[in-house]
């Protein structure tokens, strides 16, 4: 277990790099900050001799603490209610991009996780990757059956380095949740854990492998949207090898233009097929950003990068695609019951001054493209019901509400002009009436009473041999109940005459040896 000493000297040395980058002031100026974690930002401030003028470059500082820093702070931009609006903005700017490691290093982790030759696996394969990002970094090569890949391979050493680091997260999330009030409602404790099983997920390359597999079966009905196949003969939990992908990245607006693609139905195309994801499957891409998103010759959205990914069950996708709707048709009564059914608010909360605060925040958004929209006034007035009305953060919503405010990103990007609600309300319309209406509810219960039926035979079956039947032999006669030693006035009254007769030995002996022995 790592010593409380090698914690607080990381967070002193981060501490430090983040008051450079004049990052700390928020946290310092925040009236929610517990005093012993102002203090120990004053102390991190006086120990970088950096004053409180400084420009605030949240992203600059992440950067600049590591790779296991920059996965965070990517997190932490799903968190504005945690960070504060412009930090969390600053930090969705926060590019996952590293010098790369020395070719040589690559080699050996790829013949040393196969077994195997370089030139066994690859007729061809460039030394210089094409992107090296804080976890891994890809290169472009050719198998010896001649097909175009891209070869993904974990940087040497990052599974100790995120190990420790991580360690070091836990240990601050624990204290700040120790401090109550704000810091316990925030949760930081579940923030980290969520944050370390993405990152977990994200370091094991076969599991990346098997959900990108996963998303190309949920989603090959899709038109226009595409997931590279994956080479399992040279994918294993160091390596990962999958299509190459010839396009234009989706943040190209140029080339997009000049190829003659639509750029308005691409960031339709695009929301949809992170709704279907979302919704419909309940299983989606949690890392679309410019970088991760191609157009391809034909027009179809390919997507890569798979390392995050998000899961939402049945229940709450209902409930994910009723808020949505009750958002966009202005029925803030239905929004806030579903909040107090999935009890996100707590009960002693009255479900119609939710329904009145979240129609303050509601209409002026309503009808208006995205371009219109004061965010930063938006997230005020959301953060401020979630404190009123005691609601603690949901970690399952988090890769999810981090994915909306990146898909609103480039959509608004392709399209400045776009209106999310316009764009979701159809298909969240359609997947209610799908999943909620009267036929569904006809199909959930048929479901589940033959669920039931057939479970039966083993329940029977327990039963026997819970309760099994009587076998051959005559049932024993009635017995009469006969009082032992142990049981009522027996006993009391054989330890009064044991007590007794100790008691007369002692005496007797005490007189026969007399005063002096």
């Amino acid at each position: 277990m790592t010593r409380h000493i090698t914690h607080i000297r990381r967070l002193l040395g981060w501490g430090i790099t983040l008051a450079r980058h004049g990052a700390l002031i928020g946290i310092e100026n925040d009236r929610n900050t517990p005093p012993p974690v102002r203090r120990l930002v004053k102390l991190a401030r006086w120990a970088s001799l950096t004053g409180k003028g400084r420009e605030r470059d949240y992203a600059g500082a992440f950067r600049a603490i590591g790779p296991a820093a920059i996965k965070l702070g990517q997190t932490l931009a799903t968190r504005p209610d945690l960070v504060g609006p412009e930090p969390a903005a600053n930090l969705l700017k926060l590019q996952d991009k590293l010098p790369p490691v020395a070719f040589a290093q690559i080699r050996r982790e790829i013949e040393e996780s196969f077994e195997r030759p370089l030139e066994s696996l690859f007729a061809e394969f460039e030394e210089e990757p094409v992107g090296a990002a804080s976890v891994a970094q890809v290169h472009r090569a050719v198998t010896t059956d001649g097909r175009k890949v891209a070869v993904k391979v974990l940087r040497p050493g990052v599974r100790e380095k995120f190990a420790a680091d991580i360690a070091t997260y836990e240990w601050a999330a624990a204290h700040l949740e120790g401090f109550g009030a704000e810091a316990a409602r925030l949760r930081p404790r579940m923030v980290i854990a969520n944050f370390k099983r993405w990152t977990l997920r994200e370091l094991d390359l076969r599991r990346e492998a098997a959900s990108a597999s996963e998303l190309a079966e949920q989603m090959h009905a899709f038109p226009g949207y595409r997931v590279p196949n994956i080479d399992w003969d040279r994918t294993n939990g160091r390596v990962m090898t999958l299509d190459w992908i010839d396009g234009i990245k989706i943040s190209d607006n140029a080339a997009i233009d000049a190829a003659g693609h639509d750029r308005k139905a691409l960031a339709s195309r695009l929301v949809i097929a992170f709704l279907r994801q979302a919704i419909s499957g309940g299983f989606f891409h949690a890392d679309m950003h410019q970088g991760n998103l191609f157009i391809e010759a034909d027009g179809t959205i390919t997507a890569i990068d798979f390392g995050i990914m998000g899961r939402i069950d049945r229940r709450a996708r209902q409930w994910l695609a009723e808020i949505l709707y009750g958002l966009t048709t202005g029925n803030y009564t239905r929004v806030a019951e579903i909040h107090f059914e999935a009890q996100y608010v707590p009960s002693y909360h009255s479900v119609a001054e939710f329904a009145t605060a979240l129609r303050a925040v509601g209409e002026p958004m309503r009808g208006k493209p995205v371009s219109e929209l004061s965010v930063g006034q938006m997230l005020d007035g959301l953060f401020a019901i979630t404190r009123d009305f005691d609601m603690q953060t949901q970690p399952h919503l988090l890769l999810l509400q981090k994915t909306m405010v990146m898909v609103e990103g480039i959509a608004t990007q392709l399209d400045p002009s776009i209106n999310m609600w316009d764009v979701a309300a159809p298909f969240v319309r359609d997947w209610i009436r799908d999943e909620l209406g009267p036929e569904a509810a006809i199909a959930d219960r048929i479901r589940e009473n033959v669920k039931t039926l057939l479970g039966l035979p083993d329940l029977v079956r327990r039963v026997e041999e819970r309760f099994p039947p009587k076998g051959g032999a005559p049932e024993d006669p009635p017995l009469p109940p006969v009082a032992l030693i142990g049981d009522g006035g027996s006993l009391k009254w054989l330890g009064y005459a044991l007590a007794a007769a100790l008691g007369a030995a002692a005496s007797a002996g005490v007189i026969m040896l007399g005063p002096w022995s």
